[in-house]
């Protein structure tokens, strides 16, 4: 049984004509597919589908039971894939895959830092390259995100895919060396550089002092 339940209705046209006829109910054309079945043509409300995963602690990893006048309803599946308009972003078809509960599934989960980098605080920028991680477990067990704590990261430390902690029982597929997140050092800022640079503009207006007494000493002696 899935987390939430979702009407969907059956589709019976295809190609641009009916999907435009659709759009203008508010609705998009999508298929479900897996579960060893024949895949099954349907249409969806878009600002539901958005509502319900916005809501959802799962996002687009979402357990999701349909319901409604279709052949699909019943099953229990995941958005696998959304298409979206280039300009306004609106769903224009979904893909949904139908699963077994007792079955792990391939899903991509988002990565959420944690922390302030020790780094940051010395001028560094924390640039983080990789957003999501890919990962094997069973439906009732997909992670809502994984937490990675970059607190101890210094200049031009990063972390690792190996770094993270994931949840018993859940696989990591994506490559253990790749780099989630780096604390960057800008030009011109090298560790330390701060503080010769303050030591030698001292030793300067020391120098200019002294060399200051001196000249005045000569005046001195020519009067």
């Amino acid at each position: 049984m899935g987390d939430v339940k979702f009407a969907v209705e059956r589709r019976a046209g295809k190609g641009k004509g009916a999907a435009r006829k659709l759009r203008q109910r508010g609705l998009a054309p999508g298929v479900v597919y897996g579960g060893g079945r024949q895949a099954t043509s349907i249409a969806f409300d878009i600002a539901d589908l958005e509502r319900l995963l916005a809501t959802s602690h799962g996002g687009i990893n979402t357990l999701i039971d349909l319901e409604g006048d279709s052949e699909a309803s019943g099953r229990t599946v995941i958005a696998k894939e959304l298409q979206r308009e280039a300009v306004r972003g609106e769903i224009v078809h979904g893909d949904f895959y139908e699963i077994n509960l007792t079955e792990k599934i391939h899903v991509s989960v988002p990565i959420h830092l944690e922390g302030s980098p020790a780094g940051v605080l010395l001028g560094g920028v924390l640039d983080q390259q990789l957003r999501e991680a890919e990962m094997l477990c069973l439906p009732n067990a997909i992670p809502d995100d994984i937490t990675a704590d970059v607190s101890a990261l210094e200049l031009g430390d990063s972390l690792h895919i190996a770094d993270l902690a994931v949840p018993a029982g859940v696989e990591m597929v994506t490559d253990e060396t790749l780099t989630i997140a780096t604390v960057i050092v800008p030009r011109g800022l090298k560790d330390g550089e701060g503080e010769p640079a303050e030591a030698e503009a001292e030793g300067e207006a020391a120098e200019g002092a002294e060399g200051g007494d001196d000249a005045g000493a000569e005046k001195s002696d020519d009067k």
